[in-house]
């Protein structure tokens, strides 16, 4: 199963990052989050990617082009300029990187990779968020009910300290706590290709109506994660996932 990633937008609430690189290609741990996205898919055995560039792509293309280099032990001949590696390859990855336009929307962007996803079910998600969403379960799941489409959903982080008021007065005062926050969009979808169908063209945002019409037809299911759910829209979120990193035992790694 391919595993499709969004990684094509400008992250404008991230523009101290994002200025000068694509919201995919920011560091968390020294690893872009597009590296740590695409472990979570490879450990449980789904290697072959294909990625929507858009924004900055040629920092996407420049970094797996010299993947191989950067990430293996060398030897570097100047006389020739020859070189050659050592140990084996980390990562047995394949990679598709396609421009799908600077402007194209979340819609338009899987629009366009029609061709490279070819007619089997696939992943997808976005470039800006990691978790340690069970996708072999996630996968199971959709094959199960026989729709469409399966969302995950998840439970979104709690930001801000809970108040109840009398007036001025504070009469009680509790961190709120993720679980009573409802359900919402976490970003990692198992699809049928003919999901591609209700794209109309570049414009169109996969969030508002592909989504809205697969539920009201029936065709969409959630797939409810409780654990760990971390996107990366702030800096405020951005320290936080390099804290969790730090710690040495980050919730998403889900990988040796």
């Amino acid at each position: 199963m391919k595993v499709v990633i969004l990684a094509g937008g400008l992250g404008t609430r991230l523009s101290e990052e994002t200025s000068t690189r694509p919201k995919p290609m920011v560091e968390v741990g020294g690893r872009p989050m597009l590296w740590h996205i695409m472990h979570l898919y490879a450990a449980h055995g789904l290697n072959e990617f294909v990625l929507a560039l858009g924004y900055k792509a040629e920092m996407v293309r420049s970094y797996f082009l010299s993947y191989h280099a950067v990430a293996r032990d060398l030897t570097v001949h100047l006389a020739d300029g020859k070189t050659r590696t050592h140990g084996e390859p980390r990562e047995d990855w394949t990679i598709d990187l396609i421009d799908t336009g600077l402007e194209t929307q979340t819609g338009g962007r899987l629009r366009k990779l029609r061709d490279w996803i070819g007619k089997e079910p696939f992943c997808l998600t976005y470039g800006d968020g990691v978790s340690d969403v069970d996708i072999g379960k996630l996968i199971e799941f959709h094959k199960a009910h026989g729709k469409l489409a399966t969302v995950t959903a998840v439970r979104p982080p709690a930001r801000f300290g809970g108040l109840e008021l009398a007036g001025d007065e504070v009469r009680y005062f509790a961190e709120k706590n993720q679980a009573s926050e409802g359900w919402i969009n976490g970003g990692f979808f198992v699809l049928q290709p003919q999901v591609l169908e209700y794209i109309a063209g570049d414009t169109t945002l996969w969030e508002k109506e592909p989504l809205e019409r697969l539920a009201a037809e029936g065709q969409l299911r959630a797939f409810r994660h409780e654990g760990f759910w971390q996107p990366m829209d702030t800096l405020r979120d951005l320290r936080n996932l390099e804290s969790l990193w730090a710690g040495g035992s980050p919730p998403w790694k889900t990988w040796k």
